[in-house]
């Protein structure tokens, strides 16, 4: 059985999906794996080819090379050039974004590959290790804070000195999921003083065992949904939590913002009207650019200022740190083979419910149904 390792061509995008300590791994486990990666595919992650050859790994020149193995593994989601050299028997393995980039997924089902999207992976305790989302979540809540240290004109440690001392920064995360907590333990270990806010009363616990002050609005009950996520707020209620925010952001020098609802577009939590109320050279590093934005102010991609805050929206935040990046995913891809390959031969079992949870195409169809629905909505949109 044979394992591909396309370059990674979208923009910006230095991961690679397997490192060489994983190749070896997979063309050591039984001698019936063969690894075929593309020149230059770890060059973005500063893993150079030879390291591939000396876990065992083959390489080849041409694009479409890896696309003639049996399984191709990715970080990105295909091009349509990519796409096109996918065949009715190829299983591809990646972040497909099912839920966002329905004609996408349609295409892939047109060429009859069975695709496994990463971000669909079932969230449950044996599937942990399979866990992408979390894995480059943490390194963007990691990253988050050090943007925001380096951006914010001020110390974050409280510091004591002959001419002074110098009061503490006070850093607020908005969202505890696994970016969040990072973003929090990492802005702790800064010395800055730290709020968090969620609307999952749920993780009040975790925030605060990080040395972190809970945050904590009434917003009527529990606002948990399912697999952990925050459920959508309703109108109302989304009023209300801007209102009260307002008051609690102009009292802080950085906020990082996390909140995201799967295959919507991210909550509004900090308003125009908020970020007037922050002090002169705050900072406001919003991680949900990439879907609209926690911020109203907020540019995907760009840092901008405005009422003399600086907003920043980075894209593909993980990617900034792409060595180890690529070696955590390249460990969840891993997990996921575990699963898959049986004595060196492909054996996908459908009743498995992680392999069934994660699989978007097969057989010509699209099989996962929120991104069937997806898929329709766009097909309805472009029509």
């Amino acid at each position: 059985m044979r394992i591909g390792v396309p370059k990674e061509t979208a923009d910006g995008e230095r991961r690679v999906a397997l490192v060489p300590e994983v190749a070896g791994k997979l063309v050591g486990a039984d001698g019936g794996t063969e690894v075929v990666v593309e020149r230059g595919a770890g060059a973005g992650a500063l893993i150079p080819d030879v390291q591939y050859e000396e876990a065992g790994a083959g390489m080849v020149d041409d694009p479409a090379g890896p696309y003639e193995a049996d399984v191709v593994v990715k970080v990105a989601a295909p091009s349509a050039e990519e796409i096109g050299r996918l065949r009715p028997e190829s299983v591809l393995i990646g972040f497909l974004a099912p839920l966002t980039a329905g004609e996408a997924v349609q295409a892939i089902a047109q060429t009859g590959a069975t695709s496994f999207a990463m971000e669909a992976i079932p969230r449950i305790s044996r599937a942990q290790s399979m866990d992408a989302l979390s894995s480059q979540a943490n390194i963007a809540g990691y990253r988050a804070a050090l943007i925001g240290a380096q951006e914010l004109g001020r110390f974050y440690p409280m510091l004591m000195t002959a001419a002074g001392t110098i009061r503490p920064a006070v850093v607020l995360v908005l969202g505890a999921g696994v970016a969040g907590l990072q973003a929090i333990a990492t802005a702790r270990r800064l010395g800055a003083v730290v709020q968090g806010f969620d609307v999952r009363a749920a993780v009040k616990e975790q925030v605060e065992s990080l040395g972190a002050h809970f945050l904590e609005f009434d917003l009527g009950g529990d606002l948990e949904g399912t697999g952990g996520y925050a459920r959508e707020l309703t109108p109302e209620q989304q009023g209300r939590q801007q209102e009260l925010m307002a008051e609690a952001i102009g009292k802080v020098d950085v906020v990082i913002s996390t909140a995201a609802v799967p295959g919507r577009r991210a909550p509004v939590l900090v308003t125009e009207e908020a970020v007037r109320k922050m002090k002169p050279g705050s900072v406001i590093v919003d991680l949900a650019a990439e879907t609209g934005g926690n911020c109203e102010l907020t540019e995907a991609g760009q840092s901008v200022v405005r009422h003399d805050v600086k907003i920043l929206g980075p894209l593909n935040v993980p990617s900034t740190m792409p060595e180890h990046a690529s070696q955590l995913y390249a460990r969840n891809i891993h997990s996921l083979l575990d699963l898959m390959i049986k004595e060196g031969e492909l054996e996908l079992d459908f009743d498995d419910e992680v392999i069934a949870g994660a699989c978007i195409t097969r057989e010509g169809e699209i099989v996962h149904e929120a991104a069937r629905a997806a898929a329709q909505a766009a097909t309805a949109t472009s029509s």
